[in-house]
């Protein structure tokens, strides 16, 4: 599949591991439930939960052991953020795109970097909200991104 802005052909992604069994993996379900309540609690997103899991701990897929997902489980702690990650990641970015573009206003690849940002952020707000995961009256703006972002 093409990528959206760039006209190129992305290369597919990595594979999980094929291993259903994971036999080295010395951590029960109750477990590693508890390391990913532990880290979400340090505030910790779910994709680094995973990674720090994955690298510190060995545990190379957490769905497959314990068959939740972080954010499963996080929902069941009622841990689980008001914005979804990948929208807080582009928020942040946004922000430091713009703080970049008051120091130096004549960058025009960091310009056209903020356009397909902000509009990146408008499609998957729809998105959320489709999937009511956000509410139907939620509107991006600067103002709120400074505020949830700080």
């Amino acid at each position: 599949m093409a990528r959206r802005y760039s006209g190129k052909k992305g290369k597919s992604g990595s594979k999980k591991p094929s291993n259903s069994d994971f036999s080295w993996v010395k951590y029960s379900t109750a477990e590693i439930e508890q390391l990913v309540v532990k880290l979400a609690k340090t505030d910790k997103p779910s994709a680094e939960i995973g990674l720090i899991l994955r690298d510190s701990y060995g545990i190379p897929d957490v769905k497959k052991i314990t068959k939740k997902s972080i954010n499963q489980i996080l929902k069941e702690h009622k841990l689980n953020p008001e914005l979804p990650e990948d929208l807080f990641s582009l928020m942040k970015r946004q922000m430091e795109l713009q703080k970049h573009l008051t120091k130096n206003k004549q960058d025009q690849v960091a310009k056209r970097g903020l356009i397909l940002t902000k509009s990146k952020i408008k499609r998957l707000a729809d998105y959320y909200k489709q999937k009511k995961k956000l509410p139907q009256n939620w509107v991006f703006s600067e103002e709120r991104t400074k505020l949830i972002i700080g």
